[in-house]
């Protein structure tokens, strides 16, 4: 067998799923209900791609939502408390999104495509029955779908060579989290500055599904000259990087946790004014104050090659929190994970380890990012 996983349709392929397994993939992982590529074979040589020249991901599982007609930036607005005042077509915001309680339930790009359009580039949850929930139950006129979009990123150092080379110069002049919509040769995209990475790059959101292999041999072309290959977001960049992943360190069902604790709060204006969803809840927090905090850690011992579940983070053998995710970081030669802890767990606090399954691992924390 190929493949690390059952291929069965009750979870959809993306539209560069041939091209992948057509250029060597050998694992998948499931996301928003769709397949992801994992790795081609080459982790190391993959993770070395992104930071010292450029790679190709197949990210369609980054669906969008999209928000269309007269009351699309309301129901934005609604979704996230973060005030989107002054949002404007061509320029996404990075936004938490809550429930009532103040959970975090996602994380997403936020697109204004025009003042009554609308997407929402999500992360791994139901957040379309969510958007369409509140629409429906606050009488707003607009209309909740996924529309026909899939992702491809194209990161790395010299990500914007490979950009510039397939589309044009303009696309230099995209500043972060900027975007345009554009056609290459028929097909039709939405390029972004943006990706799930500190190398840099930019994503190119395919807007027919029956282009998929077109676009990935267009920038596997148009790549080559630069030293392109495959790979997949990398966890342990994205570790040194200090990037949020909702799903692994958070999630509302099993890891719940607040925008306050994972570090959003600079983006949280409560004196603004604007109306959304868990607006009482997060007044109280911030009343209140946060009474946990995002940690980075440094664990002893031998390089690790990660973990399948969160880990307890114990002092003195009694468990005070817990990290998400674990990785060797080869750039620091330390093992390194992040996680939540009491705000009163000081970065130089003794006697602090890990649960591992085959034994605890002595640990310290550290202030996010690693590696900027």
């Amino acid at each position: 067998m190929p493949y690390a996983i059952h291929i069965g349709p009750n979870v959809r392929t993306s539209p560069f799923f041939d091209a992948t397994v057509a250029d060597g993939v050998r694992g998948f992982s499931v996301y928003n209900h769709m397949y992801i590529p994992g790795h081609f074979g080459d982790p190391d040589g993959e993770y070395d791609r992104l930071l010292h020249g450029v790679a190709m991901w197949d990210v369609a599982v980054q669906r969008q939502v999209e928000l269309d007609g007269p009351d699309a930036m309301a129901l934005a607005q609604l979704l996230t408390p973060r005030h989107l005042g002054g949002a404007r077509p061509g320029q996404g915001r990075y936004v938490p999104l809550c429930d009532h309680d103040g959970w975090l339930i996602n994380d997403p790009v936020l697109l204004p495509l025009s003042e009554t359009r609308v997407w929402l580039s999500i992360a791994d949850s139901d957040v379309e029955l969510w958007a369409l929930a509140i629409a429906r139950e606050r009488g707003l006129d607009v209309a909740v779908s996924e529309p026909d979009v899939s992702p491809l990123a194209i990161q790395g150092p010299r990500a914007m060579e490979v950009a510039a080379a397939l589309l044009g110069e303009w696309v230099r002049d995209l500043r972060p989290f900027a975007f345009r919509e554009t056609d290459l040769d028929g097909i039709p995209l939405v390029v972004a500055r943006s990706g799930w990475s500190k190398q840099g790059g930019v994503e190119l959101y395919l807007r027919d599904c029956t282009r998929g292999t077109d676009l990935w041999d267009r920038v596997k072309r148009a790549g080559a000259p630069f030293g392109i290959g495959p790979g997949a977001p990398n966890d342990i960049e994205r570790l040194e990087s200090g990037l949020i992943s909702y799903g692994a360190d958070m999630r509302r069902q099993c890891l719940p946790a607040n925008p306050f604790e994972m570090g959003f709060g600079p983006m949280i204006d409560l004196s603004a004014g604007h109306d959304f969803i868990g607006r009482a809840a997060l007044e109280r927090i911030a009343a209140e104050g946060p009474t946990r905090r995002r940690i980075g850690v440094f664990l002893d011992g031998p390089p690790l090659a990660g973990n399948q579940r969160p880990l307890a983070l114990l002092r003195d053998g009694v468990e005070v929190g817990h990290v998400t995710e674990i990785a060797h970081s080869r750039r620091l030669g330390r093992n390194i994970g992040v996680g939540l802890a009491p705000v009163e767990l000081a970065d130089d606090t003794p006697g602090l380890s890990v649960r591992l399954p085959d034994g605890d691992r002595a640990a310290s924390l550290t202030a996010l990012p690693f590696l900027r």
